[in-house]
């Protein structure tokens, strides 16, 4: 879990539940996303066969994952591309500070990415001395307000535009000229432009990682991460081993799904796939590129019940839809991921006995299987680790004791 987590969780949620503005911003952007993808997907008729090869293509993938990944990493290496590998999250985190010494790095860029989250990557930099600057929009904000994300795609979905405004007449030089979210965002663009030029590293996530070509690729509808990857020197790319797909097409089947239900678009504004450094004759693009490829649990996953987790495309569609989350918001939950994903995926990365509340969280509707793209039956995998934690003795003795009394009486 987070530094966040120093409370437990009822007292995180009790918290959420009483901030009358934390409620006004999260039905703001949680309304506008489901009315959004219902009128996406009334024009994608064919979205259940979509979301049934997209389960398809994740399947296969995760059967074949040793296979796939031995052919990226050859394809990336051919294209001139560093694979680094690294099997927990403090090893990720090493290989990119060491990596941003190796550049002499002063500071870096870095465009929006869980998994950097997950491995904790802001702190790690923070540690090695190496400022960071976030450059997509929301994560500018939480940077600026000392926060972690409480949404996946929408990270400071928790702030309101009245608030944004207190944060960037703080620290922007000069201010913004209005309060109008037209002028904030030209003030962040003043701002973040000399950072973009003057970045000695550059340092992205990947929403999908191309096993034949060797490319990766990013989704962004700012054109952040180009600005982020082009211009510095040195490009690293930080990955989790279930982002692969066998090839460009299965990526563009993997979008077509991914965007509507995330954004409720056709595709985003910036698709970009980058394939090794820059070549003779580019006229642009880094000297270098480091491709680290992070496991932190997913082969554990692969060889239990919450193997079809692996399946997931980060859409943040269960979220929207969710009728807890849209309720308390994402810090409640303590971990990286917030929402349902987040209540079978944080048990995996921080224990079962730190993140016991969370699977009980659920109401069980399940409205997040309905809606997630790729069929994951995160109700099922939220019974499992339920079961899970009656087995290993995770629940109160009182809790054991009424359970028992109840069975008692219903036998």
């Amino acid at each position: 879990m987070t530094a966040q987590d120093q409370t437990s969780f009822k007292a995180r949620a009790g918290a959420a539940l009483a901030d009358t503005t934390l409620k006004l911003a999260i039905d703001r952007t949680t309304g506008t996303a489901e009315r959004k993808r219902a009128a996406a997907l009334a024009g994608f008729p064919e979205f259940e066969a979509a979301r049934a090869r997209g389960a398809a293509i994740k399947d296969h993938v995760i059967a074949n994952l040793d296979h796939y990944l031995e052919t990226f990493e050859r394809n990336a290496t051919a294209a001139g591309a560093k694979v680094h590998w690294a099997a927990t999250a403090e090893e990720a985190c090493d290989i990119v500070v060491r990596l941003c010494r190796e550049a002499d790095a002063k500071h870096v860029t870095r465009s929006k990415s869980m998994l950097g989250e997950e491995i904790h990557l802001p702190d790690a930099l923070a540690t090695a001395g190496i400022e960071r600057v976030e450059t997509d929009l929301a994560e500018h904000i939480i940077q600026l307000a000392g926060e972690h994300p409480s949404h996946i795609i929408w990270p400071a979905m928790h702030r309101t535009r009245e608030q944004v405004a207190v944060l960037f007449r703080a620290a922007h030089q000069p201010a913004p000229d209005a309060e109008d979210p037209a002028s904030m965002v030209q003030s962040a663009r003043r701002v973040l432009r000399e950072k973009f030029l003057s970045a000695d590293v550059g340092i992205s996530g990947a929403n999908f990682l191309v096993a034949d070509t060797g490319a990766t690729c990013t989704v962004t509808n700012e054109g952040n991460a180009e600005l982020t990857t082009t211009p510095p020197r040195v490009h690293i790319v930080t990955a989790g081993i279930e982002k692969l797909v066998p090839t460009t097409a299965h990526a563009f089947a993997l979008l077509r799904l991914l965007v509507r239900s995330a954004t409720g678009g056709e595709l985003t504004q910036y698709t970009t796939f980058h394939c090794g450094p820059k070549r003779p004759g580019d006229a642009d693009g880094p000297e270098e590129m480091h491709i680290v490829l992070v496991d932190n649990g997913r082969s554990r996953m692969i060889k239990d019940e919450f193997r079809e987790m692996l399946r997931c495309i980060r859409c943040g569609a269960c979220m929207n839809h969710c009728v807890v989350y849209r309720q308390i918001g994402g810090h409640a939950y303590g971990g990286t991921y917030p929402g349902p994903m987040g209540a079978v995926l944080t048990p995996v990365l921080s224990g079962l006995a730190e993140a016991r509340d969370l699977p009980f969280v659920c109401t069980m509707n399940g409205r997040c299987e309905e809606v997630c793209p790729v069929q994951i039956p995160i109700p099922t995998l939220l019974r499992a680790w339920r079961g899970r934690s009656w087995r290993e003795g995770h629940e109160t003795a009182a809790m054991r004791a009424s359970v028992g009394l109840w069975a008692a009486l219903a036998r």
